[in-house]
């Protein structure tokens, strides 16, 4: 058992409830998911005051047993809970409400709105990172070797010229998406005429705009686990999404339902690590063309390989120009600051592609288009991508080296690419521990399970070392070994 130990005021705190002092009533046949309608109904309670302050929360085993649910429900809910700060935990005393929720809206939280109108639950974005400590956080890549000089020359360039009254191409400045196409032909190996290029802001925006496309109550397959965000995106847009496991290999292409869409991960798979092999990746395509269905490729940090040859995009696999749609973003690569990304799409989307754009905020800002012209023109944006390589090369070294004392009890996964990597405990190690304990540690991790949408969450934890610098990598892995070896 691993040692949660309490801090001394918390010896006068009452204990955990055995349940809950409210009525909680769980939908099965509801488009909202089990931990959302959950998380709601305790939102609404603790807004309400009839959840005070301070009070503990039951565990959720204990809770969920109550419920007739799985654990990973209570446990998705009460995540959910402590990003917004309805709940605070500390370990050894439980999770409770926080102080001061009460009374921070009407007693049901929504004001006067329409009763029809359904409020979702909270973005499943991780908040600022306010706690301190060494935060393992995934997604974020550091600017430490961003040539400075390069970057101010590129934003003063772009404030030379003064913009004029129009709002541009919505598909994005033709430059721009001239360096892009042959950015990404330099770096992933894919042929892409600018003409496919759609400048977007980011990832999500991206596949906002492909929802758009598919007819209402469309079936998308997503990995599972997968990119929860991504996910919530094509649930709001009306979209039936249906989760397919992933194994060693990436995405499970077996016995794949038929469906309009399917949005992978398939260079480094969001969160697990894995890479698809390339008979899944023909799989996939044949797949698709049997089902006449369209493949989203999410290539979010593929330019970042340690030693592991490189497999082609899903896009430049022959027969998957009509397939694929390859997405690829700038924050990983310079930082998330700047909301770049862009679409490479079959030339027959590409119009409908621009017409959403152009309905949904009429493109990308001009401003900042021409500093990342002026950045990648200049062969700015290569070097940066060969400096970052070399320095996420010395961080991934540092992390496995690190943990290799937990093999083989711990086994650390998905460390060959990308800016992040899996440490998958033995079943005997609950990752919820583990992570609550390293907290009191002041090192911050996650669980798998904010991102399995079905069946239990792997047991591990997700560590995203790419804002980190290699010292504090070393000081968090070191507690991580401490911690998992007391648990062992």
């Amino acid at each position: 058992m691993l040692d949660l130990t309490t801090e001394p005021e918390q010896a006068q705190m009452t204990g955990p409830l055995g349940t809950l002092p409210i009525p909680l009533t769980l939908d099965r046949s509801a488009p909202t998911p089990l931990h959302a309608q959950l998380a709601g109904q305790v939102r609404a309670a603790a807004l309400a005051g009839t959840l005070p302050g301070g009070t503990v929360l039951p565990g959720s085993r204990s809770l969920a047993a109550a419920l007739g649910v799985t654990r990973g429900v209570v446990t998705a809910a009460f995540e959910m809970l402590l990003l917004d700060g309805t709940l605070e935990a500390r370990p050894g005393s439980g999770t409770r409400v926080a102080a001061g929720v009460a009374g921070g809206g009407t007693r049901d939280g929504t004001g006067d709105l329409p009763h029809w109108l359904p409020l979702p639950a909270p973005a499943p974005l991780d908040g600022p990172m306010t706690a301190p400590g060494i935060h393992f956080r995934a997604g974020v890549a550091g600017t430490r070797v961003l040539d400075l000089r390069a970057w101010r020359a590129a934003w003063a360039a772009a404030a030379r010229n003064v913009p004029d009254g129009d709002y541009g191409d919505p598909a994005g400045e033709p430059e721009l998406r001239a360096a892009l196409a042959a950015f990404v032909g330099r770096a992933r190996g894919l042929r892409a005429e600018a003409g496919r290029v759609i400048v977007t802001a980011g990832s999500l925006s991206a596949l906002g705009l492909i929802a758009r496309l598919l007819p209402p109550g469309s079936r998308v397959l997503v990995e599972n686990p997968g990119y929860r965000a991504a996910r919530e995106v094509l649930q709001d847009a009306g979209l039936e999404v249906l989760p397919v496991p992933v194994d060693a290999d990436g995405l499970v292409t077996e016995n794949l339902p038929p469906a309009r869409l399917v949005v992978v991960t398939p260079s480094h798979q969001y969160p697990l690590g894995v890479r698809m092999s390339l008979p899944r990746r023909l799989a996939l395509l044949r797949w698709a063309r049997a089902h006449d269905a369209l493949i989203v490729e999410d290539d979010y940090d593929g330019e970042f390989r340690y030693g592991a040859p490189p497999l082609p995009p899903l896009a430049g696999l022959e027969g998957a120009q009509d397939r694929v749609l390859y997405l690829g973003t700038l924050s990983k690569l310079l930082t998330p600051a700047v909301r770049s990304g862009f679409l490479v799409a079959p030339p027959a989307l590409v119009p409908a592609l621009v017409r959403a754009r152009a309905l949904a905020d009429s493109g990308h800002d001009r401003v900042t288009q021409a500093a990342l012209t002026h950045f990648l023109k200049g062969g700015h944006l290569d070097r940066h991508v060969r400096r970052a390589g070399r320095w996420h090369a010395q961080q991934q070294a540092v992390l496995a080296r690190a943990l290799a004392p937990l093999a083989p009890a711990a086994v650390l996964g998905g460390i060959e690419a990308g800016l992040h990597a899996c440490l998958h405990l033995p079943s005997r190690l609950p990752a919820g521990e583990v992570t609550a304990t390293l907290a009191g540690r002041g090192v911050h991790v996650s669980t798998l399970t904010p991102y399995t949408f079905a069946g239990a969450a792997p047991n591990a934890l997700l560590l995203g070392y790419g804002g980190l610098t290699v010292a504090q990598i070393e000081r968090g892995a070191r507690e991580i070994v401490r911690v998992v070896r007391a648990g062992l």
